[in-house]
């Protein structure tokens, strides 16, 4: 598809294409989109309008400035348990697997292209994906979801929320990164790094 069958106006086209390497992307994550903490999930064009991003509405921005630059648009959904999922837009270089993630957590945002299985780079996520109190909660990561599915409600362009791509992210296949004798044992991360993930947090 073309900008113009994506309904991207000349101002997103011209922002999501200045975002040129994944790198880019994940700074104009961290330095130029506030953390959303409201109910919403809204589609590209209406986060870029709000300056705000949840880590789905993070992922949607990414996926789309890949897109643009000739990239599948990709997302992948992390599961716990007693928290909240993430999720991640995919890319490839060298058919190593590196991802674009918003968060206020510092240690669930940007992984190099350095992976090669999808569950290398999800179980990267581990040590860093804790809750509030303390418990390192992830479990499962999704199969790769091609956002192009979506293009029917306007997950680019739309004025309204897209929660059929929320929805989507939960009941698509999970793969578990524990055995379940590892999954039953509760594990807690040290104070220091507790602190340390939330870094430069926008609360």
């Amino acid at each position: 598809m073309t900008a113009r069958e994506w309904g991207l106006s000349k101002l997103e086209l011209r922002r999501l294409r200045a975002l040129k390497t994944p790198e880019r992307v994940q700074a104009f994550l961290d330095n130029q989109l506030k953390y959303n903490k409201a109910g919403t999930c809204r589609s590209v064009r209406s986060t870029l309008r709000a300056g705000s991003a949840h880590c789905l509405e993070g992922a949607l921005v990414a996926a789309a400035a890949l897109r643009v630059h000739g990239r599948p648009c990709i997302l992948m959904d992390l599961e716990a348990v007693r928290d909240d999922d993430h999720v991640v837009a995919l890319f490839r270089e060298r058919d190593c697997w590196g991802a674009i993630a918003k968060s206020n957590y510092s240690g669930l945002r940007f992984r190099e292209p350095v992976y090669r299985t999808l569950r290398e780079l999800a179980i990267s996520y581990f040590e860093h994906y804790y809750n509030p109190k303390g418990e390192k909660t992830l479990r499962a990561y999704s199969r790769p979801v091609d956002l192009a599915r979506f293009d029917s409600i306007g997950w680019m362009t739309g004025t309204g929320d897209v929660w059929p791509v929320a929805e989507y992210l939960v009941k698509v296949k999970h793969y578990p990164l524990l055995h379940s004798h590892q999954a039953r044992v509760r594990r807690w991360i040290d104070q220091r790094s507790f602190a340390a993930g939330f870094v430069g947090a926008k609360r």
